[in-house]
């Protein structure tokens, strides 16, 4: 099988779908694998590595894509650049997908995002692992932005206060961001509506922070998602979050719901009784956000609460992000892989088939109908 890597070009991405340690991998098993020149400088991954793995390195997108069986990407790249009846393999933000373009070019597309939670298909679970490592930079950003110390210091001149961090939404992402907050030696709390949380929460060292109803006990769906909470329950969380966020120094909000608008988790009232100089990180930016005060890319002050939308916090580790990255491609491309080596979609299994968004010139996947 020919796979193709190409240079990301969505704005701030840094991260590539092959380093040369897969590119090794991959040539072993008798891949072919092409690669545009300076598809992974940004990451730390330069030329020569790749050519030592074995990759053919080419000056331009159109030479790499070229007779490619397989492309794997971060981002799906534009349909006009991709061959007509190619397979595209990546993080391909499904539910904002614009199929017209590639099924009039009978372009195969398999999302990553849409890795069945399951036991079997764990090692490709994209989602999860740059979700862990965005967690883990979130509160190093908000670290940052805070400006003063985050455990408690005892010195001679007096003692610094340790710093009091809430993380909002204890998925990958906010679990992660828990451990982190720990290790920094901040006092750490958390929420989620999903009743399992609870005891995930404390095993890191954290306080679980929720209105334990009838409702909170039963808001997680089977795959493991936080369901949406109806109007009521949102209100009387509404009010414990306020009155515990005001105490808080640095807030990091992780919630998101597939294929909705993420949640309003931090109101503007909330944000009024904030101390001046406390940070808020909003993890959901790219979703809408968790607070409707963030803006995507940018810092903005109110009042003295700095909030911070960082879209693509992987990307702020693009070395880590993309070698686990590159790691969970690898581990998916032997269920679309036959024997002899060449491509095969084998819709028989249940990952192929929940990733599948589209083929021959139809859009596939029941999520997107």
């Amino acid at each position: 099988m020919r796979l193709s890597i190409l240079k990301e070009m969505a704005m701030g991405e840094t991260r590539v779908a092959a380093t040369p340690d897969t590119v090794k991998k991959l040539t072993d098993l008798g891949h072919e694998v092409t690669i545009e020149a300076g598809a992974g400088i940004a990451a730390g991954y330069i030329d020569t590595a790749y050519e030592a793995a074995g990759a053919k390195l080419l000056k331009t997108p159109a030479s790499v894509v070229k007779g490619a069986d397989l492309i794997l990407c971060v981002h799906l790249p534009a349909a006009s650049k991709l061959p007509k009846g190619s397979t595209v393999l990546g993080l391909l933000d499904p539910f904002k997908l614009d199929a017209a373009p590639l099924n009039a070019k009978a372009i195969t597309t398999l999302a990553m995002e849409f890795t069945p939670r399951i036991s079997r298909a764990q090692s490709m679970d994209a989602l999860s692992s740059q979700s862990n490592l965005g967690g883990y930079r979130a509160v190093i950003e908000g670290a940052q932005i805070y400006g003063r110390a985050m455990p408690m210091m005892m010195t001679a001149a007096g003692t610094v206060a340790p710093a009091r961090v809430f993380v909002m939404g204890a998925g990958v992402a906010g679990l992660q961001a828990i451990a982190t907050a720990r290790r920094l030696g901040a006092i750490v709390t958390a929420t989620d509506v999903r009743p399992a949380a609870k005891e995930q929460v404390a095993s890191l060292g954290a306080k679980f922070i929720a209105v334990e109803d009838d409702e909170f006990a039963a808001a997680e769906t089977a795959g493991g998602y936080a369901k949406f909470m109806s109007e009521e329950y949102q209100a009387k969380q509404a009010v414990l979050i306020a009155e515990h966020i005001a105490k808080q120094d640095i807030v990091v909000t992780t919630a998101l719901i597939p294929g909705r608008p993420a949640p309003v988790l931090v109101s503007e009232e909330m944000i009024k009784t904030m101390r001046p100089g406390s940070v808020i990180v909003d993890m959901a930016v790219a979703q809408g956000g968790n607070c409707p005060l963030s803006e995507a890319d940018q810092i903005v002050d109110v009042d003295g609460v700095k909030i911070a939308g960082f879209s693509n916090l992987p990307a702020r580790l693009p070395a880590d992000s993309s070698a686990l990255y590159a790691k969970n491609l690898l581990a998916f491309l032997p269920l679309i892989t036959a024997e002899d080596g060449a491509l095969n979609l084998d819709t028989e299994d249940e990952i192929v088939t929940a990733m599948l968004l589209t083929r021959d010139g139809q859009t596939v996947n029941e999520r997107l109908s």
